[in-house]
């Protein structure tokens, strides 16, 4: 039998009997749609923290020379006894740093753990839980902080240790009419009065998390009101990512010189990327990767025995039909292909409507949430390739039952 008139026959028997090829192929469809939707969140979640949270938190083409690593998890009791044993960060080592990375774009210090929270007032209006914190001003470039109102925080600021702050977008939409409204203003912080020197432009949300609502401090001034933190950082932008490899270990080189550190001596500080999280995120959805194909081969296997037990059925209510083909002169490997054929296009359309169903999904995710999830080629192939392989592997038996049937049995059969 020629391959197009079996898949024309299988199609007629789908159209034949469309609300039971629908349920037959129930199985496969949910299976495939789960598989697709999930990989296309899984890999947007992936890129979003790639591209938003870890650029929001250390800054594109950038490192941080910290006294503690970047991690996400439990700290054991004498892990956390040991980072406390060494010490802060200071500003003088940025001198270090500088002298040994003269080609970054930026070398910043900014205040770390804890980051104080304050209402911030003005007038009769106040904005609640505002974060403070205390920077130099190239923490700027660092983090790409674009200015909407006002000027830019500068190294006299904060060598006078001047009483001005910086907003973030949030705060100054919450205490004025607008941003641009700001500037000049006299805010209250913590007891403190401050005068508005600029706005910064949005920066968005990370995971519904805004980075807008902030109070921007030159570090001198924000040392004198809240004390020096535990965690002062030093942040460090390239101009390319393909730089930033080769400047964290200059980095390294000069804080041993700094801290006086002999040979063999571990370091008592961390040079950190954004990969810690992105490590930790691969590793978390690396566990969801090993657990969706397992739920995905119960549907599956699920929906093939479905399949195969109506092609069972299918032979049974044809039997007299196979026994005419048959006489008049069909082989078994032409009846065989027919019921062959019928089986991997049912799973096949089972497959493409359960691809449908999971790209429907990924879309719906996508517009209700800031994820990008987005249906991958070989996520597309898989499902298809899942849908016939079903219908390969369990339309054998039917198959092969309808072929060995004896014509003049079938032919007897009512």
């Amino acid at each position: 039998m020629p391959i197009l008139e079996g898949l024309r026959l299988a199609l007629q028997q789908i159209v034949a009997h469309k609300l039971r090829s629908f349920f037959t192929v129930l199985g496969i469809i949910v299976s495939v749609s789960f598989l697709v939707a999930v990989v296309a969140v899984i890999q947007g979640m992936n890129s979003y923290v790639r591209d938003s949270l870890a650029g929001a938190i250390v800054g594109k083409n950038a490192f941080q020379i910290r006294r503690d690593p970047i991690s996400i998890g439990l700290i054991g009791d004498e892990e956390w006894r040991e980072l406390q044993r060494r010490p802060i960060i200071a500003p003088e080592d940025v001198p270090f740093i500088e002298r040994a990375i003269p080609d970054a774009q930026a070398i910043a210090l900014q205040s770390g753990w804890p980051t104080p929270q304050a209402d911030v007032i003005w007038r009769n209006r106040s904005a609640g839980d505002a974060l403070i914190f205390g920077v130099t001003a190239p923490y700027q470039v660092v983090q790409d902080y674009d200015l909407i109102a006002g000027e830019e925080l500068s190294a006299i600021d904060i060598r006078e240790r001047r009483l001005i702050a910086m907003l973030g977008w949030d705060v100054a939409d919450r205490l004025f009419d607008s941003p641009e409204m700001a500037v000049g203003k006299t805010i209250r912080v913590h007891g403190r009065s401050l005068t508005v020197k600029g706005v910064y432009d949005k920066k968005g949300t990370v995971l519904g998390q805004s980075w807008d609502g902030f109070v921007m401090l030159p570090l001198t001034t924000f040392e004198a009101a809240y004390g020096r933190r535990q965690t002062t950082v030093i942040s460090v932008k390239m101009a390319t990512a393909e730089a930033v490899a080769g400047a964290m270990q200059r980095a390294e080189e000069a804080m041993r010189i700094a801290h006086r550190l002999r040979p063999g001596e571990e370091n008592d500080f961390e040079i950190d990327t954004a990969e810690g999280l992105i490590t930790f995120w691969r590793n978390l959805t690396r566990v969801i990767f090993l657990v969706v194909p397992a739920v995905v081969a119960i549907g599956i296997v699920v929906g093939g025995i479905v399949i195969m037990n109506i092609m069972l059925m299918s032979v049974r209510e044809r039997t007299r039909e196979i026994g005419i083909r048959k006489s008049l002169g069909a082989r078994r490997r032409d009846i065989r292909r027919q019921f062959m054929a019928e089986a991997v296009t049912l799973a096949t359309v089972g497959g493409v409507l359960g691809l449908v169903a999971g790209w429907t999904l990924a879309q719906l995710v996508q517009l209700g949430s800031p994820l990008p999830a987005e249906v991958t080629l070989w996520s597309a192939g898989l499902a298809l390739t899942l849908g016939s392989g079903v219908g390969l592997v369990f339309g054998v038996y039917p198959a092969t039952r309808a072929a060995k049937l004896d014509p003049i049995v079938a032919l007897r059969n009512e």
